[in-house]
């Protein structure tokens, strides 16, 4: 699993100068941008298997390119911070927007049969997915991800928050050979769940092949292509408790 610190960076911006001794990584990332409440910006490293915590305002005439990016994205840029400094958010220095992944978020729901299924089928414990096909062909798969390793057992959240490596299935369909343009995370249980009524989350993969049936899983779980679906809420408040 990845582990990532998440510093307390709303009220802070970028530094209008960053220090030029700092360390500095260019690659190709992924983008997370976590929940509105959350004054920053997740950057997946695909090459190093890293996840950066960056700053999301402060950057100048550069602010609307930043405001711009979208969880799923795939940027190549270079980010810029002290790797020995936990609380102290990283600096976007320059980047170029080269693909993406449109991802749709649904949280206490009823989950597709197909999901059930996989999970009785998989034997639990391990992630495990159902090919999803379209007139016989695939264009798409169905996932079933164990809470276990995850923080808390939260699924949603762990997704949003850049912690669950899954790159590999963002790129391609493998059963479709095609490459991935929609994912769907699907959670049974609330954001703010302490127990959970099913021990695993569900991501559904689409390519662009599976028009109809993207459709119709989108519309199902109300979460339509382009429209931000992340849910609505605070995890430092989750994390203080009452």
């Amino acid at each position: 699993m990845l582990t990532a610190t998440f510093p307390r960076t709303d009220g802070y911006s970028c530094p209008e100068f960053v220090d030029t001794a700092m360390h500095e990584r260019s690659s190709r990332f992924r983008v997370y941008r976590v929940v509105e409440a959350v004054g920053h910006i997740n950057l997946f490293d695909t090459d190093g298997t890293r996840l950066y915590t960056t700053y999301q305002s402060g950057y100048g005439e550069r602010q609307p390119a930043v405001d711009a990016l979208e969880t799923g994205d795939l940027i190549e840029g270079t980010v810029a911070g002290d790797p020995d400094d936990s609380d102290e958010a990283w600096s976007l220095r320059e980047f170029e927007r080269i693909g993406g992944v449109d991802m749709g978020f649904a949280t206490d729901v009823e989950l597709p049969e197909i999901a059930r299924e996989t999970w009785a089928s998989g034997g639990g414990g391990e992630p495990a997915h159902s090919v999803i096909e379209e007139d016989g062909t695939p264009v798409g798969e169905c996932w079933v991800q164990p809470r276990a390793p995850l923080p808390g057992g939260s699924f949603v959240p762990s997704v949003l928050a850049g912690l669950l490596p899954m790159e590999e299935r963002l790129t391609t369909v493998e059963s479709a050979d095609a490459p991935t343009t929609d994912a769907v995370f699907l959670d049974p249980d609330p954001v703010d769940a302490t127990t959970f009524s099913e021990p695993y989350g569900v991501v559904l993969l689409f390519t662009e092949d599976g028009a109809e049936t993207r459709r119709r899983y989108r519309e199902r779980y109300d979460c339509s292509r382009g429209v931000d679906s992340r849910p609505d809420y605070d995890p430092y408040e989750l994390t203080r408790g009452p």
